[in-house]
């Protein structure tokens, strides 16, 4: 009972947390571009924005299997979410962001965001997300897809968000990200390659994290 209770109180929390995030980047506005930083498709074109409506709607999702327990579809979609989406590209944002910021803060967070963004609400986007995804595969027992499934569906939305960058670049002639400009495309071919490569490790570190957790019962029977 008392774990439970744990988990409602730790879903709603991180459900309402997010959606104050998602309201203060959608109502924060300026008169004139910081430098580095362009208004084409505004915050929808940053992954860091995208991960945190996943984060939402994830933990949305979980707050009705809470209340609904005896629906297993909600369930199976919590599960679905978590283990394909949740836990990979929430680290990847985390992990990519700080280890780029270190080598060079203007390759994906020019200094002029300073002024509009402050500094609890980065780390908010940028850093909290981590512990709440660990927290939450502490918490919560969740099943994983195949592999292949898995892997499959991560890779068709990893590849879409990226066409979703180079559909930007051609309409406004700006890259989202100052770094991909570095890039001839050679470069970008093997940049987009090594990310991708990079948050499928993080799907299956996900997933043998969830097992040592959990145990064998945690995935379901691998194709």
């Amino acid at each position: 009972m008392a774990s439970t209770v744990l988990s409602a109180v730790f879903h709603i929390t991180s459900f309402g947390w997010y959606l104050l995030l998602v309201h203060l980047l959608l109502n924060t506005h300026a008169d004139h571009a910081p430098t580095g930083v362009f208004l084409y498709a505004g915050q929808w074109k940053y992954l860091t924005f995208l991960n945190l409506l996943l984060q939402m709607i994830f933990n949305g999702l979980c707050i009705l299997s809470d209340i609904q327990k005896q629906a297993s579809w909600i369930l199976c979609l919590r599960d679905l979410f978590f283990s394909v989406l949740v836990f990979p590209v929430g680290t990847f944002v985390v992990a990519s962001f700080w280890i780029l910021f270190t080598l060079d803060r203007s390759l994906v967070y020019p200094e002029a965001l300073d002024k509009f963004i402050p500094l609890w609400v980065n780390h908010a986007v940028h850093t909290m997300v981590l512990p709440l995804v660990l927290l939450e595969l502490f918490i919560s027992r969740h099943r994983y897809p195949t592999r292949r499934t898995g892997l499959l569906i991560l890779g068709t939305v990893s590849i879409s968000y990226l066409l979703w960058v180079l559909w930007i670049y051609y309409a406004a002639g700006d890259w989202v990200y100052p770094l991909l400009g570095l890039f001839n495309q050679t470069g970008l071919v093997v940049f987009f390659s090594v990310s991708l490569l990079l948050v499928m490790l993080l799907y299956i570190l996900g997933e043998q994290l969830t097992l040592l957790v959990w145990g064998i019962t945690a995935k379901a029977k691998r194709s």
